[in-house]
């Protein structure tokens, strides 16, 4: 909850009020009603993969997207294990990495 906690608002148009975002998607380990009422708290709607209930209930598409972006970030070596001490460093070359990986997904 926490992490929850911590997401910033996003800015809408200029002049508007900020807001947070509109839904939330999480697998099986979050569906317990505790997890649901804290989100929609917050004014998110939670859309929380059912506990029991078999594969396919269309949550895999939004996480693929996730899942493809942290196997593309592992492809930089220096990412694969961080060696750098200092914090500013390793988000810079994360940084980097997003712009590389951006530029690669335009020239196609």
């Amino acid at each position: 909850m926490p992490l929850i906690d911590a997401i910033p608002p996003v800015r809408g148009k200029r002049g508007r009020p900020r807001r947070r975002p509109d839904s939330l998607y999480a697998d099986r380990a979050y569906d317990f009603d505790i997890y649901r009422d804290h989100v929609r708290d917050k004014g998110i709607t939670p859309h929380f993969a059912r506990r029991g209930v078999e594969h396919g209930s269309g949550l895999g598409v939004h996480r693929w997207v996730v899942e493809q972006t942290v196997a593309l970030l592992r492809w930089f070596r220096r990412l694969r294990i961080r060696w750098e001490i200092r914090d500013d460093i390793h988000e810079a070359f994360m940084s980097l990495a997003c712009s590389i990986i951006c530029y690669r997904r335009l020239i196609k």
